[in-house]
């Protein structure tokens, strides 16, 4: 037998009848962005925490839903769960839903293993940079920009001025930078699982089967069923994630978080989501 006792209506705790093992799940659903409007460490952190130190879980998994983001928040999400896991001698699983591509994939190989839907799309280990460029709209207009500097490098990609070609190439050197520290750490938490393909740090992504192929992940399966598996019937479930606001909660968001979303829902649809 196992469980808590009622009697006459209360709940009764009692130690020497043991209840089923606890898994403990966060929820990673949407951007990754450097602001309380995505996924980002400062709001995480909590959540985080609690997830492994509530209950004294078995495993902690993570279900993820994100199209990428910011990569240093991806970076410090990913460590913090890395550093909890290695800290309490905890395994991570990441179950991928919809997609976890680019800044999403980071945060999935903090896991020991990925699980993904034969439709889920994972990769896209690359780094990207987009913006407008307004110049001839300004100029349109008979508007004339002025900006004033102390530092020759202060002002680089000026979207109200013409593109130089000193900002593009000095853009590449860090994108080049960022994409380097990307492939490291996938490296370093995928190993000998990746196959030798040049493709796999292109930013090219995979669906399925072939993501499993790649070692992009490790196996197809669904998050209640396989932990099922791995811990038996009995095995209990409590989740955590952010707590939305007030505002959010009533559907009254301000400018700031409605801008937010449809950004958010832009990062989706690169891939068809």
């Amino acid at each position: 037998m196992g469980g808590p006792v009622y009697i006459g209506g209360m709940k009764l705790n009692l130690p020497f009848l043991k209840s089923g093992p606890t898994v403990n799940i966060i929820r990673l659903q949407g951007a990754i962005a450097n602001s309380s409007r995505g996924l980002d460490d400062t709001s995480l952190a909590p959540v985080i925490e609690r997830a492994f130190a509530k209950g004294k879980p078995v495993a902690v998994a993570l279900e993820i839903n994100s199209p990428g983001g910011s990569a240093v928040q991806s970076s410090l999400i990913a460590a913090r769960i890395r550093g909890l896991a290695t800290e309490k001698n905890i395994p991570v699983f990441a179950f991928v839903e919809d997609v976890a591509a680019s800044g999403g994939y980071w945060l999935a190989c903090a896991a020991d293993e990925i699980i993904i839907d034969r439709g889920s799309i994972v990769g896209s280990i690359g780094v990207i940079s987009a913006g407008f460029g307004l110049d001839q709209a300004i100029a349109r207009y008979g508007v004339e920009r002025r900006v004033h500097t102390a530092g020759k490098s202060k002002s680089m990609l000026d979207p109200f001025k013409p593109e130089k070609p000193e900002d593009i190439e000095r853009l590449r050197g860090l994108l080049g930078d960022l994409h380097t520290y990307f492939i490291d750490h996938v490296k370093s938490r995928r190993g000998a699982r990746l196959k030798d393909n040049p493709d796999l740090f292109t930013g090219e992504i995979w669906v399925g089967d072939k993501a499993v192929e790649q070692g992009l992940a490790d196996s197809i399966g669904h998050l209640v069923p396989t932990l099922k598996d791995r811990y038996g019937n009995k095995v209990r479930f409590r989740r955590f994630g952010q707590k939305r606001s007030l505002l959010q909660r009533f559907g009254a968001q301000l400018a700031g978080d409605a801008l937010a979303g449809v950004e958010e829902r832009a990062a989706f649809a690169r891939f068809g989501l």
